[in-house]
């Protein structure tokens, strides 16, 4: 019987197929709850929950108490258009720090982002305790300034190339403010259409335009008391700015079709991986605006900067695979190696991918530098070496000069600067002359454990400790 694990309550029948695709494509196993028999029996095993439009109220409200009781630790989408939005932000909500919304038409990078940031948060325990991950000098620098600007209500602008993690410092300044109890609202200024983009920020009144059959609250009425994050605010069209300009210069607006003035009391932090400097030079920016924004600008360093830090991130990111259920992957030393001198123009978001495919790939397992995906592989192959090479270096005999040994060999002896473990690289070696001898013999253990000169019961004890049992010929 399988066993379903992501709960979908969506009464659209034109977006139930659409998000349980999206779902399972992401590695859940999505179950629509118009399929649960009795949602009750089955709550301690949902690990996340979409909630889109629901027909029936009154059903939707015993599904919502049961998963609210019972369930404080379950991720929760929400559909931005959904009627329950208001609900589940509130700050007496129990989704209360574990909600993400989503935007329609649904794209698979957008929800899983989403869920990533989740399971940041709650990875990250209380939002006060949230900081960056990285002990790097541009990291040391990032969380200083995190910790320096967030008693202050002043409107912080982030910097940064796309993937280097604008929202996480965001959320990080929201959850080290006065303000961590309130609302942390994000939204994307370069995803909504320019002319949607007014109504998602202030609201709508009943009637306002086509469609809009009840009044809405925008996106500053959600966040009052707490923090608005901007993103890509330098895809905003010139005559939003405007109206964001005076917004913030006044602390009041009027919802779209309306005429009263609402004040307002948010922390803005915006973001962008544009220059505006420049944009400014290209009159596609407010000037007015930019100063009004960078009361403290902070720019994010790209991967490339902190090296330094990628076991450490590597190390997170399978901590939280590990919470949601994934098997962990070590990277050998020959992989790590190739890693390093990749460029990474999609920085940590980037990585974060690479870790969950290979964790998919290679459950609980080892990857070598030739188990990752030709553009990340380089030159630069350490744990791909020849056998006779390997057996004369640890035999102190020598070396085959066949062509691509003797280099191979060099790069063997050569310790790095930042030093090595020991015990893995060895570990490392032996992994990469088990494979080559299964490889040689297709898989046969007996074959394979005489080329390698060992009984054939302390290969296959090998082949358990390392998870390489896939590699056995069936």
């Amino acid at each position: 019987m399988q066993k379903f694990d992501f709960l979908v309550i969506e009464s659209d029948q034109a977006r139930v197929e659409s998000v349980l695709s999206a779902i399972h494509f992401l590695g859940y196993r999505p179950q629509h709850a118009a399929a649960c028999s009795e949602i009750d029996d089955a709550t301690q095993a949902w690990r996340a929950v979409y909630v889109g439009n629901v027909d029936d109220d009154a059903e939707a409200e015993r599904q919502f108490a049961l998963l609210g009781a019972a369930a404080g630790h379950i991720p929760l989408l929400v559909a931005s258009d959904s009627p329950w939005v208001e609900r589940f932000s509130a700050e007496s909500s129990p989704f209360a720090g574990r909600m993400a919304m989503l935007e329609f038409p649904l794209r698979y990078e957008k929800m899983a982002e989403a869920m990533r940031n989740i399971y940041a948060r709650l990875l990250g325990g209380q939002a006060g305790g949230s900081r960056f991950v990285g002990n790097s000098g541009p990291m040391v620098r990032v969380n200083a300034l995190i910790r320096q600007v967030a008693p202050f209500d002043s409107s912080v602008l982030v910097l940064g190339e796309s993937g280097t993690g604008k929202e996480m410092v965001a959320r990080a300044i929201h959850g080290h403010s006065p303000r961590r109890d309130k609302p942390f609202v994000a939204i994307n200024c370069g995803a909504i259409p320019a002319e949607l983009l007014e109504s998602e920020l202030f609201g709508h009144e009943k009637g306002a335009f086509t469609g809009a059959i009840s009044a809405r609250k925008g996106r500053f009425e959600m966040a009052e008391g707490g923090t608005l994050f901007l993103d890509e605010i330098g895809d905003m069209s010139l005559p939003m700015q405007v109206k964001l300009l005076r917004v913030l210069q006044e602390r009041a607006f009027e919802r779209v079709g309306g005429n009263k003035t609402q004040r307002c009391d948010v922390r803005i932090i915006a973001a962008t991986h544009r220059n505006l400097e420049q944009s400014i030079a290209n009159d596609q920016f407010r000037e007015d605006l930019f100063y009004r924004l960078s009361v403290f600008p902070l720019e994010l360093p790209s991967l490339r900067e902190r090296l330094d830090d990628l076991s450490t991130l590597v190390n997170e990111f399978n901590q939280r695979l590990a919470r949601r259920g994934l098997g962990v992957v070590r990277f050998s030393a020959g992989a790590m190696q190739a890693l390093r001198a990749h460029a990474w123009p999609g920085n940590v978001r980037e990585l974060s991918n690479l870790v969950e495919r290979m964790a998919i790939l290679f459950p609980h397992g080892e990857v070598r530098s030739s188990d990752l995906p030709e553009k990340y592989r380089g030159q630069h192959a350490v744990d791909e070496v020849h056998g006779s090479a390997l057996l004369a270096l640890m035999e102190d005999q020598p070396l085959p000069t066949e062509a691509g040994v003797q280099p191979v060999a060099d790069a063997l002896r050569m310790l790095p600067v930042e030093g090595l473990d020991l015990k893995d690289h060895l570990a490392d070696i032996e992994v990469g002359l088990i494979r080559q001898a299964l490889d040689a013999t297709g898989g046969v253990v007996a074959h394979a454990a005489r080329l390698l000169h060992m009984q054939r019961t302390t290969l296959v004890e090998k082949l358990r400790k390392y998870g390489l049992q896939n590699s056995i010929a069936v």
